[in-house]
């Protein structure tokens, strides 16, 4: 794995963040998305919490990687099964995240989430970023039926980069 590459991946994406929130009117926010139910405020706010949810499938992995592969392999399953409410909690949690928290305060949520997992991965070990556990691939695009840590920590800027493909943020036009 390439850490440099991952945390000028990881850097990239927070400056775009912090650019996007900075330039969007408060119309474009409240504008809808392209491609989601979302507005694009909602839409900021879901794509930090691609960064807070990488810090908690890094965990996840570190725990699977240590039991039987065919425990990983039935949780994944019944991860799967419960997609369409995994679905509705993930809409609901970035309606109300993206209505609630300002636009400093998802800024700052996504400076400590991104600069934790920096410190993190400066952290890991060859043979930590090489363990792998089953994922559930109906959840995100991006999920393989079998994923490395390294895997993980280049997920929050796949979902991001994705993401902001959905944006209809047209900064300075009311």
């Amino acid at each position: 794995m390439d850490r440099q590459a991952v945390h000028d991946e990881m850097e990239r994406a927070r400056i775009e963040f912090h650019r996007l929130l900075d330039q969007a009117s408060d119309a474009d926010l409240r504008r809808a998305s392209n491609g989601t139910r979302w507005t694009n405020r909602e839409l900021l706010f879901h794509m930090l919490l691609g960064y807070l949810i990488g810090w908690a499938l890094r965990n996840l992995v570190a725990l699977f990687n240590r039991l039987p592969a065919s425990v990983g392999k039935r949780y994944a399953q019944a991860l799967n099964a419960v997609t369409v409410p995994f679905d509705a909690v993930n809409y609901v949690g970035s309606r109300l995240g993206g209505n609630l928290l300002k636009r400093r305060g998802m800024a700052a949520v996504a400076d400590r989430a991104i600069a934790r997992l920096h410190q993190r991965l400066d952290r890991e070990t060859e043979a930590g970023l090489a363990r792998t556990m089953h994922f559930p691939t109906r959840w995100d695009p991006y999920f393989r039926d079998r994923m490395s840590l390294a895997d993980v920590y280049r997920f929050p800027t796949q979902h991001f980069d994705h993401h902001a493909r959905q944006l209809t943020l047209h900064s300075g036009s009311e």
